[in-house]
């Protein structure tokens, strides 16, 4: 899969964090784990954050897992016994719902047990290292005592033997929630002192019987979930509803049950067998809603209630944390001291199990403590390592789940599978987490507990319905077979970030939706004749009826223009693009009525522009949310599906041209057309409006005015959410003619709309009866519209994942049958905007390949932030990378780049896009301004060895014109003065002279 992301620009930075990233405590104990959210919140922005691409330990185990209730089935085959969650299914639904899902439970289920070799084909398919497994213990002892099961003692010896067959280590589970019946009805089962002292006899039996094939053992796997829910809450088996102290009580007979089978082996199997045991712990991850002192002591309180439950009795000293002994009083059980001896100590790692078992799923809301719960692994291991000394760490179960009707293409399950595997490879490098082993939960999908099969989590698709219950690989199959392979994520060549310059004439730009407009009058504009009362108030008073000579107004009379201009020429920028507003123009949509004065405002910015040589880019039209920034007339009889708006446009651009276009030699007709939001009757009026515009002044001006005019659109990438999916790479293909080839192809391409377009709103009409109608051009239509550019602009944003398989409601368009998916490890804006640079490079490779070698101008790039300064690194972030994806085009992909602008200027006139911040009336750079000006400076990214570029000075045209023209009167007055004083020097140099010769 290609890794997402983020080039490494900033790694010659990582020397100088990893000190930081690696303050980590040596030594733990109960309640270091505290300063984890301190530390991780003061990690540096956004290098933290950033994809890190690495490798694992060399030898780090790589698994994958199930359990024996899940997916074995054969309930009753081969003379099993029941176990709980066999009579808890089977029981009829109750008003409460505290039943699961229906009578079939996992009586079938993925049907493992008569298809052995099935799984463990499919776990040599996969590559993996082990196999999580449990046994189920009604199998062996249908009973739940003697007399052993032979039948059942075959099944897991055949299983083992294939393991032992393909190279794979096993890990077993003893207990994985499936307690035999006749436990629960003859004592009460976990409720009872007896089940520890009966959990040690089955677990001898197990040693006895597999343990030389067995070298990691798991005793039990999230007690939390057995004592509180099934005790306690009952909402799952045994069902029994016995409040709070009764699941406390279970949970201290499952620790001492641990406590005796770890001894057991201790004292009787590991000389000989050599293994280790441990026990399976859940837990979640919590977050303060703020970060106070307080809300940090409830978040550490929340893992004590859940992890730290059992953690802390096995791993540190053999009793409860102290936040649950002050709370919980007389209904926590006391531990003796010799308890506490015998069970302290007793795992040989800590096996952890995170996702989506009891995230968001199982933890009961009260044990939150009113914070935020998370999903962030790598904070839990760091939290683990600090309050438990540096503990070894088996990562038993991991991974999250899909919708139960998502059959192959399971892209949401990769991309949360690669954010948890890659940060447990942070936790690891950065934070010296010492973590040896991944599982991934589960190899094929089967019953998920209280979910049923309305959810599915297995790397291979199982058909329930099916007889033979085959095993088909889903996408997440081949990217973690490829992790596996690879050991992790290594760095990627086209990740890395390339040296070099742009061409000569490149145009380093900012945009600015719409220039600030500000006509107030200069005071020498004001006709009146005011007088100053310095004996009292101090001030101008009015002389009635007296006037002066009103004269003509000149751009030094908008000091707006000058601002902004100030603050453009300290960025070194090149063009500045901006948006006219057609309906302030022409307020009534015609020449009937215009507005001369803002007309000469934009005369004066441009040529201000112009005179300190910056290139004004100038739309005819962007649209807004308000009546799309048409004239309200033309807004109100149906916009741009009224054919009279093209001719309306037509006269508009004319009278732009005419008026502007001695200033302005760079045009955009169209800026960023809302294809989301436009029917296809409107963008078929929209595209002969801007052909239309374009041959006028291909005709009309562009002789004398010697300009170039194209159309601007906006262009974010679609990259297939499943790379390894025709479906899926079909659906991006679809988006892409859908987004930017609709207006593209007819102007840029063939002069009609994509053929994708027709063949799918064909098939939609006809299956769905839609009626969406593509409007077709005539042949004089097309050709008025195939080659109506003289560059290709674009804005481009971010990058968006898709899919074909329907996963949330919410994000799914049913019109075009995509569904938009998330990469949860790219970096994102506070809206949420994903950062991908590579997306950029591949959208002009695109381009390329589409349509030629077009000049191409990136005409918008940008991201958000939310005004605060440690967020503009984000921005920074994302123009160095960005920007050197648009070199890698040019260099490497030879794509005929001519320019690049940033989105946007300030952020008065676009809010939290601005290089500029505005408050309290002030413009003030941010960092990223200055990055900005330095990568224009250097026109680039040079290095050592890039060649140096000697380029001609570049002038506007005629500046001395524009200078000359705006400033007539100031200048005869100094030509005056000047002369004046030539010709006094000369009369008092002539007098003197002759005054001198008079004396002599």
């Amino acid at each position: 899969m290609s890794p997402p992301g983020t080039s490494q620009l900033l790694a010659p930075l990582l020397p100088l964090l990893l000190p930081l990233l690696l303050a980590r405590p040596l030594l733990g104990a109960p309640g270091q784990g505290a300063g984890t959210w301190t530390r991780f919140a003061r990690l540096p922005y956004p290098q933290d954050q950033l994809f890190l691409y690495d490798t694992f330990p060399d030898g780090f185990l790589w698994g994958a897992g199930s359990a024996a209730y899940q997916t074995e089935g054969g309930w009753r085959q081969g003379s099993k016994g029941p176990s709980v969650w066999d009579t808890f299914t089977h029981r009829p639904a109750t008003p409460s719902g505290s039943a699961p899902t229906g009578p079939s439970g996992g009586d079938v289920a993925s049907d493992s047990y008569n298809n052995l070799f099935r799984d463990v084909e499919g776990l040599r398919h996969l590559g993996v290292s082990h196999y999580r497994f449990s046994l189920a213990w009604a199998r062996l002892l249908p009973n739940g005592t003697t007399p052993l099961n032979p039948i059942g003692l075959n099944h897991y010896r055949r299983l083992l033997g294939l393991l032992q067959e393909m190279g794979i280590e096993p890990v077993v589970t003893l207990y994985h929630w499936d307690l035999p019946q006749a436990l629960q009805d003859a004592f009460g089962g976990w409720a009872s002192p007896v089940l520890p002292q009966l959990f040690r006899d089955y677990a001898e039996l197990c040693f006895r019987h597999f343990g030389g094939q067995v070298r990691y053992w798991l005793t039990m796997d999230n007690p939390y979930v057995v004592a509180w829910h099934g005790y306690s809450t009952g909402r799952l088996p045994p069902g029994v509803r016995g409040g709070p102290r009764l699941g406390y009580r279970v949970a201290h007979h499952l620790l001492q049950a641990h406590a005796k089978v770890w001894h057991l082996y201790n004292e009787h199997f590991r000389p000989t067998q050599k293994g280790k045991v441990s026990i399976a712990l859940s837990s979640h991850w919590i977050k303060p809603q703020r970060m106070t002192e307080k809300n940090i002591k409830e978040c550490q309180k929340s893992l004590d209630f859940v992890l730290g439950w059992f953690a802390k009795p096995i791993f540190f000293d053999g009793d409860y944390p102290e936040s649950m002994r002050s709370n919980l009083s007389s209904l926590l059980p006391e531990f003796s001291e010799a308890e506490k001896n015998y069970i302290k100590g007793t795992a040989d790692f800590f096996a952890l199990s995170f996702g989506a078992t009891l995230s968001f799923q199982l933890l009961d809301s009260h044990m939150k403590f009113q914070q935020l719960e998370s999903i962030s692994l790598r904070q839990l291991l760091y939290w683990i390592s600090g309050e438990y000394n540096n503990p070894q760490i088996f990562i038993v179960e991991n991974s999250w789940f899909v919708s139960g009707s998502t059959r192959r293409d399971d892209a949401k399950y990769i991309y949360y599978l690669k954010k948890f595997i890659m940060e447990t490879l942070k936790a690891i490098r950065y934070d010296g987490v010492n973590v040896f082993g991944y599982t991934v939960w589960s190899l094929l999908d089967g019953f998920e507990w209280h979910r049923g099969y309305s959810i599915r989590r297995g790397l291979f698709y199982v058909d329930f319905q099916s007889h033979d219950k085959k095993l088909m690989p889903k996408s997440s199959v081949l990217f973690y077979q490829k992790l596996i392979e690879k050991n992790g994520f290594p760095p990627l060549p086209e990740n890395q970030p390339v040296e070099g310059i742009f061409p000569c004439g490149f145009a380093w730009g900012v945009v600015d939706n719409y220039i600030q407009v500000d006509m107030t009058p200069a005071q020498f504009l004001d006709s009146n004749v005011y007088v100053w009362d310095v004996h009292q108030t101090k001030k101008l008073i009015k002389v009635d009826g007296v006037f002066t000579t009103k004269r003509k107004r000149h751009c030094v009379d908008f000091a707006a223009v000058r601002l902004q201009i100030s603050l453009l020429q300290e960025m070194h920028v090149t063009h500045f693009h901006f948006s006219l507003k057609w309906s302030l123009i022409l307020p009534l949509g015609n020449l009937s009525l215009i507005n001369h004065t803002l007309v000469q405002y934009y005369q004066c910015f441009a040529s201000e522009l112009l005179r300190v040589n910056i290139t004004p880019v100038v739309a005819l039209w962007q649209p807004m949310a308000e009546n799309q920034e048409l004239p309200a007339s033309l807004a109100k009889y149906g916009a741009w599906e009224n054919p009279e708006t093209i001719q309306a446009f037509v006269d508009y651009a004319k009278f732009c041209f005419t008026s502007l276009g001695d200033h302005v030699k760079f045009w955009i007709t169209m800026n960023e057309p809302p294809v989301k939001n436009l029917t296809y009757t409107a963008g078929h009026n929209l595209l002969k409006a801007h052909a239309k515009a374009w041959h006028l002044y291909d005709k009309e001006f562009r002789r004398s005015q010697k300009g170039k005019i194209s159309i601007a659109l906006q262009a974010d990438w679609v990259e297939p959410a499943c790379p390894f999916s025709r479906n899926d790479q079909d659906v991006a293909d679809r988006i892409l003619e859908f987004d930017i080839g609709w207006l593209a192809e007819p102007i840029f391409g063939n002069g009609d709309y994509p053929q994708v377009m027709r063949a799918w709103l064909h098939r939609r009409n006809n299956v769905d009866l839609y009626n969406f109608h593509l409007p077709y051009f005539s042949e004089d239509e097309k050709t008025l519209i195939q080659g109506s550019f003289d560059f290709f602009a674009l804005s481009h944003y971010t990058t968006t994942l898709v899919g074909w398989e329907k996963e949330d409601a919410l994000k799914y368009d049913h019109y075009l049958e995509v569904q938009m998916i998330n990469d949860i490890t790219w970096l994102h804006s506070p809206s949420r905007a994903a950062v991908v640079p590579w997306g950029l490079r591949k959208l002009l490779k695109w381009v390329k390949s589409k349509y030629g070698n077009v000049p191409v101008y990136v005409m918008a790039n940008g991201i958000d932030d939310d005004q605060n300064m440690v967020h503009d690194k984000l921005r920074v972030y994302y123009m160095q990378n960005y920007i050197n994806e648009a070199l890698k085009a040019y260099t490497l992909d030879n794509v005929n780049l001519k320019g690049y602008f940033v989105y946007s200027f300030n952020d008065k006139t676009a809010p939290k896009y601005g290089l500029y911040s505005y408050i309290a009336n002030q413009y003030e750079p941010k960092p990223s301004m200055e990055h900005y000006r330095q990568i224009i400076d250097n026109n680039g990214f040079p290095g050592p060895e890039t060649p140096e570029l000697l380029c001609p000075e570049e002038v506007a045209s005629c500046p001395g014109c524009h200078f000359f023209g705006t400033r007539k009167s100031l200048l005869a007055f100094i030509s005056f003065i000047f002369v004046a004083f030539i010709v006094t020097i000369f009369f008092i140099t002539y007098y003197s002279k002759r005054v001198e010769r008079r004396y002599k």
